[in-house]
């Protein structure tokens, strides 16, 4: 049998109120909560459900977060390092500058979402669903997108050192000025990626991926050369 869902809405509620409501032993509602700068830590909220409320600079860090649902609200700065987030679901949801270091991600979703900043080292991207993502200025090095499918992924000025993007495709994506250094990008479609920033020198980064004749032209262009 299913649980029945427990809804709570419009609360201010703090580490001891959330530690009640999971010796409830069945998967919490929270509607427009208050939970900025509370430490919820390590705390198992599997299944829970988040919508439209503040986790601004919320402490998350090593919680069990595995197969949760967030719908809108604000959480920049949140720390959710070190927790499972596998089949999460971020839908709408603004976690600028947040930590995700070390998070597991395996098949988590993230619609619409921004995460500017946002620090994602040594995070664990199996499976992982991205469209409509703000990525500007966040920290992915040696991320694996191995044949993922990139929906409107804005990367720009990201730090994309040792990614892996090999057989990757890139559909209205921005890579404008991002670190790319030992990036792999074989096999990748780039035709669908804004690669402005990126100097002819730099182009041996994209060996084995498919461009357009215009960004090989733009990449000419600094030769002085003209693809007609």
């Amino acid at each position: 049998m299913v649980p029945e869902l427990l809804t709570i809405a419009d609360q201010s509620l703090g580490r001891a109120e959330i530690e009640e409501l999971c010796r409830k032993a069945t998967p919490v509602t929270l509607v427009q909560c208050e939970l900025e700068e509370q430490n919820l830590s390590s705390l198992d909220l599997r299944s829970w459900r988040f919508e439209s409320c503040n986790f601004k600079r919320t402490r998350l860090s090593g919680a069990k977060l595995e197969g949760s649902q967030w719908i809108g609200g604000r959480g920049g700065f949140a720390d959710f390092s070190g927790a499972d987030l596998r089949d999460a679901k971020f839908r709408s949801v603004d976690i600028n500058n947040a930590s995700l270091r070390r998070t597991s991600l395996g098949s988590a979703s993230f619609v619409r979402c921004k995460l500017t900043g946002a620090d994602l080292t040594e995070a664990k991207f199996l499976d992982i669903h991205l469209e409509e993502v703000l990525l500007a200025g966040a920290k992915l090095p040696r991320c694996s997108f191995r044949k993922a499918h990139l929906q409107q992924i804005d990367f720009h000025e990201a730090d994309l050192r040792q990614c892996d993007f090999r057989d990757a495709v890139f559909e209205q994506c921005s890579l404008r000025d991002a670190s790319l250094n030992d990036a792999r990008f074989e096999g990748a479609d780039l035709r669908g990626a804004d690669l402005g920033g990126i100097r002819l020198m730099d182009a041996k980064r994209f060996k084995g991926a498919v461009i357009s004749r215009a960004q090989a032209a733009a990449l000419l262009a600094e030769l002085g050369l003209v693809v007609q």
